[in-house]
């Protein structure tokens, strides 16, 4: 008796794993069908949005450094005021965190 008292005792760590992620999922409220649709659109958008954001900055990017490396002057003016306004940018949101 005293074998299959330690046997209970000692449980294998993958079906307490199992058992336990059981016990966790039935206390998931899930979406409903609408709610799952509409949250999926939500990403959607967003992840498209992004994508033609992110799309646009390599365009502009692009094109501007091309000007920089043909040694165009408006090009490079204009790749200082980018510049700048990205480090501007970044000292204000430094110090907008610290307060």
């Amino acid at each position: 008796m005293a074998g299959q008292e330690q046997k209970e005792k000692k449980q294998n760590a993958l079906v307490r794993y199992v058992r336990d992620t059981r016990g966790e999922l039935r206390k998931v409220r899930w979406p409903s069908r609408d709610e799952a649709w509409a949250l999926t659109k939500i990403v959607l958008a967003v992840t498209f949005g992004m994508a033609i954001f992110l799309g646009a900055l390599d365009l502009f990017f692009g094109w501007m450094l091309g000007g920089i490396i043909s040694q165009n002057i408006l090009f490079i003016a204009l790749g200082g005021v980018v510049v700048a306004a990205l480090a501007a940018g970044a000292i204000f949101i430094g110090r907008s965190e610290e307060v």
